[in-house]
Formats: C-alpha cells, structure tokens, sequence
C-alpha cells in the first residue's frame, strides 16, 4: 500500500469524539455527515485504538483495496488535529480519479464532519 494522498486539519471537537463520529458515522440522526455519492459504499471499520486511530475500509467499489487511515491526535487547545491519509494498492488510478477521490474524503471529513460541530 502506498500513500494516495492525505489531509490535515483542525476539529473542533476532541479526539474521543471524532473517534466515536468516525466509528459511528450514523448514530446521531439530527446530524448526518456521511452522505455517499452513487458510487461509493458505507465504510466499515477495520481498525481502531481509542481514542486516536480508526481505520476505514475503502468507500469507493471501484478500488475495494483503498483504506482510509485517520489520526486524531489532540491539538492542545480541547479540538483534534485530524489527518485522513489514503493508501491503495498500485497502480494507482489516474490523475483525475485520484484527485476525486482526494476531494471526496476532504469533502466528507473537513467539510460534512466539520460542519456537525459547527464549523
């Protein structure tokens, strides 16, 4: 597996937290922030260290060898300094699938999740 690309930024929530988010994507009905394009499927987890790893499995069926690994290492200040990073398998697919894929998980995680906090 091979480093497709990564992320970091500020939550505003602490790590135990983003830990249960990420474990957890549904279990707030109110606040939904996992929300799937037609082509990409609910993650399992298949790793976890509480409260600051979780890995997922891949969200894409297109690349079932993808994960997501996230870190979530406190930012000193009460928040988490969250980092998604994604690996695959090589090859790795195409600058323009890549780079979707890049901005679908910024887009689910430093965008929807962040949001859930109000951010």
């Amino acid at each position: 597996m091979v480093e497709a690309g990564s992320r970091m930024r500020n939550q505003p929530a602490p790590p135990h937290v983003i830990f249960e988010a990420l474990t957890e994507p549904n279990r707030d009905p109110a606040r939904p922030w996992l929300l799937l394009l037609d082509d990409e499927q609910r993650p399992q987890t298949t790793h976890a260290q509480w409260p600051n790893l979780v890995v997922w499995s891949s969200i894409w069926a297109k690349r079932p060898d993808a994960v997501v690994r996230f870190d979530l290492p406190s930012d000193g200040s009460g928040g988490t300094q969250l980092r998604w990073t994604l690996l695959m398998a090589e090859p790795l697919p195409e600058p323009s699938l890549l780079g979707h894929l890049r901005k679908r998980l910024n887009q689910l995680i430093n965008r929807n999740l962040r949001r859930t906090f109000g951010q």
